[in-house]
């Protein structure tokens, strides 16, 4: 199976208080941090919501400021052009992609980790259906999404991935307390 990787990198970091994407943890960014995690298991990394130098871009789907699921449309549609089969995801604010996490989100249909939806597993025949999602009046919830394409969800307490809101949450990751 070929798969994309894909960090969501669009939103807008209101309750970190600047780019978190770009706050730096042990002298590299946290989508540094998080890119080089999930390309671990992946055949390609992606950055969803934004450009950056030496990394491939793809702007949110179909518009701006559409929170995740426009970084994810962005990615289903890239992955199916490039012959991916699916696309794992992670954010920006997620530094460490746990061993064993792509073997328990990776199967039949969409996944995600319990308690971080932005974690996740999206075969890429998903793109189309997320057009129509997108296209809808609705209130753009992953949560919705995740509804709509009966998702599954993974529960696997010894996954821990760090999430990383607020500057004090990057400290206590910093001083070794996630």
């Amino acid at each position: 199976m070929r798969l994309l990787g894909a960090v969501l990198a669009g939103g807008r970091s209101s309750r970190f208080g600047s780019d978190k994407a770009q706050a730096m943890l042990a002298g590299r960014s946290l989508l540094n941090h998080a890119a080089a995690a999930l390309g671990a298991h992946v055949e390609q990394v992606v950055v969803c919501g934004r450009q950056l130098s030496g990394m491939v871009g793809l702007a949110d789907r179909p518009a701006p400021d559409m929170g995740p699921l426009g970084g994810l449309n962005a990615a289903l549609h890239h992955a199916a052009a490039q012959g991916y089969d699916a696309v794992l995801t992670t954010g920006c604010d997620m530094p460490v992609y746990p061993a064993g996490l792509a073997e328990a989100l990776i199967g039949d249909g969409a996944a995600i980790l319990k308690g971080q939806q932005l974690a996740g597993f999206w075969p890429a025949r998903l793109a189309s259906e997320l057009d129509a999602h997108l296209a809808e009046e609705n209130n753009r919830s992953i949560y919705g999404w995740l509804e709509r394409i009966g998702a599954r969800i993974v529960e696997r307490p010894d996954l821990v991935l760090p999430n990383i809101n607020r500057p004090e949450d990057l400290e206590g990751w910093e001083q070794g307390s996630p």
